[in-house]
């Protein structure tokens, strides 16, 4: 590796002479170079910036003044040049760099501020493949990094907050300090990084390639937290720049700040709404659903969720896939609840909610596509597993009925509600379901006949809570997210009281489990699709 110069030490405070401004973005600008021009720094910039620049009647050169190149090739070579690079990588205090930006008539460039061409925007406005490798910024990112590099000497910005923290540095008294410079660097180098992983993420998409040879995640900071999973661990939340509607882009309306968990489990909850057509609420407790329901309205359909699991509800988070009216928010405040998640909320619903200081409300643009694309991602030690999103919908044309006795067209609904639930359930899972209500949730254990008998509790539990003689799985359909390996799961829902079953087939011992299920009068579906969730 290239051994390190012996520089001199970086100087703490640099007075500025130079700035080189371009921006695709020119929201800010007028104020920050009239703040610049008006502390004596000769301002220079390129094309539409210039333009503007001059029209804020402020004195501004243009780059080609300094190389002595024109822009040419349609603006693609205009600031790779020694002129502008050597201004950015100078080393002013070290002889030899001093002596060659005198040789050759290098000025030194003091502030970089630059936003890079609009790439996330043409991709996510739907421009096509010419119009998003035009919006591959070359010279910006170089530019960026060069100064970046040479942060002993140079402050660079790349968006609205860093130029804001070098005109409020100007001001104070003149100059920029180390350590701002540093800071600078370290968000300039992460702004290149994302833009890198913006364009390779997006090439590898045109190509169809799953698998590229490398992998880049990058995401803008959207809240620091108080803290991780557990108060001993960091925590911070970062948006990827994928415009799915849910917790990341939602509004919070009121509350106490949301933790790393509220929003682990708001997000559990509105990509389990968002698979409902009909108003639908969804209870959500560590990441797993312990009721989910749909109704004639809102209102309804939670009564209808909480009724599978009060105790578990208590402390939850609840996600709605309609508008929340007056009614609706009196019902949620019933009980204590952490997070609330729609996509609206009337002005009665708010003052309802406002009334709970520390009841965080999110309100969201609309509703995440459940059958949309996307990738998801999980860390292991040394690396990261990627996954396409679980876009799975399973329609009863789908279904194959394994068993003597076919399930009747409710039985069908019934299975089919509780087999969308049970894709969102932490494996193994198992749900029991009746019309359009869950009886009873089993999941995070390690074999599927426990899971099967702690759905069954909860059913049972619930039943008693309810004033019934019988479980609430009394005729419910039973879905299992992967098959039976044995038919002890599967006698065990039976007991629990359901009729029909569904799960995706697959085991060596399925026709022991079919037979199972025709002694007992039962009918039981195979999807074909296993939806597991660890």
């Amino acid at each position: 590796m290239p051994a390190a110069p012996d520089f001199p030490p970086a100087p703490d405070a640099i007075k500025p002479v130079r700035a080189l401004i371009s921006l695709s973005d020119k929201a800010g600008l007028e104020d920050a170079a009239r703040t610049l021009a008006g502390l004596g720094v000769e301002l220079v910039s390129t094309g539409g910036t210039k333009a503007a620049i001059a029209g804020f009647g402020l004195p501004v050169k243009d780059v080609a003044d300094l190389t002595g190149f024109p822009e040419m090739m349609d603006g693609r070579v205009k600031t790779l040049h020694p002129v502008v690079h050597g201004g950015l990588l100078g080393v002013r205090n070290a002889p030899a760099h001093a002596a060659a930006m005198t040789e050759h008539d290098i000025g030194a460039i003091d502030i970089v501020w630059i936003d890079l061409y609009p790439f996330e925007k043409t991709v996510e406005s739907g421009g096509d493949f010419e119009a998003a490798i035009e919006n591959i910024d070359i010279g910006g990112p170089a530019m960026i990094r060069s100064g970046s590099k040479n942060h002993g000497h140079v402050a660079v910005a790349v968006d609205a907050e860093s130029i804001g923290l070098i005109v409020e540095a100007l001001k104070a008294d003149g100059s920029t300090t180390l350590a701002l410079r540093k800071q600078l660097a370290a968000r300039a180098f992460a702004r290149t990084a994302a833009y890198d992983a913006a364009v390779s993420g997006w090439f590898a998409g045109q190509l169809e390639d799953a698998a590229p040879a490398r992998k880049s995640i990058a995401g803008s900071l959207a809240q620091t937290l108080r803290y991780g999973e557990n108060p001993h661990q960091t925590g911070a939340f970062y948006r990827t720049g994928e415009k799915r509607p849910g917790v990341a882009y939602a509004e919070q309306v009121q509350g106490k700040e949301l933790g790393y968990n509220n929003i682990a489990d708001a997000d559990a909850a509105y990509e389990l709404v968002a698979e409902f057509e009909a108003p639908a609420c969804v209870i959500v407790k560590h990441a797993n659903p312990c009721g989910v329901a749909v109704g004639k309205d809102l209102s309804e359909a939670y009564a209808r969720a909480l009724e599978c699991d009060a105790v578990s509800a208590f402390g939850g988070v609840i996600a709605v896939n309609r508008p929340l009216n007056g009614e609706d928010a009196r019902a949620i405040t019933g009980i204590f609840t952490e997070v609330v998640i729609a996509p609206g909320a009337d002005d009665e619903a708010k003052a309802v909610f406002a009334a709970k200081k520390n009841l965080r409300l999110l309100i969201t643009d609309g509703l995440p596509d459940p059958h949309g694309a996307g990738e998801v991602f999980r860390s292991v030690a040394g690396g990261f597993l990627v996954q396409s999103r679980d876009r799975s919908l399973i329609k009863p044309s789908d279904l194959k009925i394994v068993t003597k006795r076919q399930p009747t067209p409710t039985e069908i609904q019934d299975m089919l509600f509780a087999f969308t639930v049970a894709k969102h359930v932490k494996s193994n899972a198992i749900v029991y379901a009746k019309d359009g209500q869950t009886a009873g949730i089993g999941a995070g254990q390690m074999n599927r006949r426990d899971s099967a008998r702690i759905a069954a509790i909860r059913a049972k539990e619930a039943g008693e809570a309810k004033g019934l003689a019988h479980s609430l799985a009394e005729g419910s359909a039973c879905a299992s997210e992967a098959f039976f390996p044995f038919a002890d799961g599967l006698l065990e829902a039976v007991a629990a009281g359901a009729t029909a079953v569904i799960q995706p087939g697959g085991s060596i011992r399925d026709e022991e489990v079919i037979a199972a299920a025709d002694e007992r009068g039962i009918a039981m579906a195979f999807t074909g699709v296993r939806v597991f969730r660890h």
